[in-house]
C-alpha cells in the first residue's frame, strides 16, 4: 500500500495511491482528520474498508504533500554511511548522531526547495525515511522493524554555513522549505527484498551525484529505532531520516552547491522517486542588510574546521 497526503481543490486530505494515475480519497470517509491521526487511532487494516468507500481521483488533479505533513517528531541521523564519513574525515561513533528537523520545514514531491537569499551554501542529502507505525519506548533491536509502518524518500537539504556556526547543527537543517519528503509511504510489507540491498541515488540536473546501497549504513534501521526509543517515546507518524551517503555537494572541490533553477531527484529502489526544483526565496524589505556570502571570512576558524553531517 502506498499512502499519500495531498491537496484536492484547496482541501487537505489523504489516501492510497494505486498505479500512477489513481488515488483513493480516504480522508473523505475516515473519521479522523489526517493520516497521522488515523495511524494513531486505528489499525492500518481498517484502511481497506475505507478504500472500498472512497472516491477515486486522478493524480493529475491533486498536489502531493509530505506524506505525514505534521510529524510529531522528525529525527535525523548524521554520518551514517561509511563513504560519507570518509569524505568528511570524521571518526565513527558508538551511537548514531541525532539531530532534529522542524515539521514546518517539510515540502512534498514537486514542491520547490527554497534557496535562502541570505546564504549560498545550500546542499543536497538524499536519504531513506522511516515512518513509525507502532510507538513505544525501549524497543529491542530484534523487535524494531515491527514498529515500522513503511518507508519513504527524504532530501535533508542543508545550509552548510549555518550548520557550522556552533556545535549544534539545528540552524543549518531547518531553513524553511528545505526538507523534501515523499512522494508516498510504501508500507513495509510491500518491500519485496531485503532493505539493505536497495540502491539509493541522488541526481542533480540529471547527473548522479550520490549512489550507494542501504546496506552501507553504519547503524541499521532497527538499531536506530532501538536507540531513539531509549531516550524518547516513538509515536505513530514519527519520521526518522537515516542519513546520507557520500557525494554531498560540500565534499566537492569546488563545492557543488544547489541554486535556483536546479532540479534534485532522490530515488530509492522499490520505495520511491522524489523530485524537487530549487527556487529562489523572495528577498525581504530593501532595508534588510545584504546577504552574507558563502564561506564568509568572518567565521571563526574553529567553525570552518567543522564537518558536515
Amino acid at each position: 500500500m502506498k499512502l499519500v497526503s495531498f491537496d484536492h481543490r484547496n482541501r487537505y486530505t489523504w489516501g492510497v495511491l494505486e498505479g500512477t494515475s489513481s488515488v483513493f480519497d480516504l480522508g473523505a470517509v475516515s473519521p479522523y482528520p489526517d493520516l497521522r491521526a488515523s495511524l494513531t487511532a486505528c489499525n492500518i487494516e481498517e484502511f481497506a474498508a475505507w478504500r472500498s468507500a472512497a472516491t477515486c481521483l486522478n493524480t493529475g488533479d491533486v498536489q502531493l504533500l509530505p506524506p505525514i505533513p505534521q510529524p510529531g517528531k522528525i529525527l535525523c541521523v548524521g554520518l551514517n554511511y561509511a563513504d560519507h564519513m570518509a569524505e568528511m574525515a570524521r571518526p565513527a561513533t558508538s551511537r548514531p548522531p541525532i539531530f532534529t528537523r522542524f515539521a514546518d520545514t517539510l515540502i512534498g514531491d514537486g514542491e520547490g526547495i527554497l534557496a535562502p537569499w541570505c546564504n549560498a551554501t545550500l546542499d543536497y542529502e538524499g536519504e531513506l525515511a522511516v515512518v513509525i507505525g507502532t510507538g513505544g519506548r525501549h524497543i529491542a533491536v530484534e523487535d524494531a522493524l515491527d514498529h515500522v509502518l513503511g518507508y519513504s524518500v527524504f532530501n535533508d537539504a542543508s545550509v552548510r554555513d549555518y550548520q557550522r556556526h556552533s556545535s549544534q547543527f539545528t540552524p543549518g537543517k531547518n531553513f524553511p522549505k528545505t526538507g523534501a519528503f515523499g512522494p508516498h509511504i510504501i508500507t513495509a510489507d510491500e518491500i519485496g527484498v531485503r532493505l539493505e540491498n536497495l540502491t539509493i541515488r541522488t541526481r542533480l540536473n540529471g547527473a548522479i551525484v550520490q549512489q550507494s546501497t542501504l546496506g552501507n549504513m553504519i547503524f541499521s534501521v532497527a538499531e536506530i529505532i532501538s536507540y531513539c526509543s531509549e531516550w524518547t517515546t516513538l509515536s505513530p507518524g514519527d519520521v526518522i531520516a537515516t542519513g546520507t551517503p557520500g557525494g554531498v555537494g560540500s565534499a566537492h572541490q569546488p563545492p557543488l552547491w544547489i541554486h535556483p533553477g536546479d532540479v534534485v531527484q532522490v530515488e530509492i529502489e522499490s520505495i520511491g522517486h522524489l523530485t524537487n526544483p530549487v527556487v529562489e526565496e523572495p528577498h525581504p524589505a530593501a532595508d534588510i542588510k545584504p546577504p552574507r556570502p558563502a564561506d564568509s571570512a568572518e567565521q571563526p576558524q574553529q567553525m570552518k574546521e567543522r564537518r558536515d553531517l
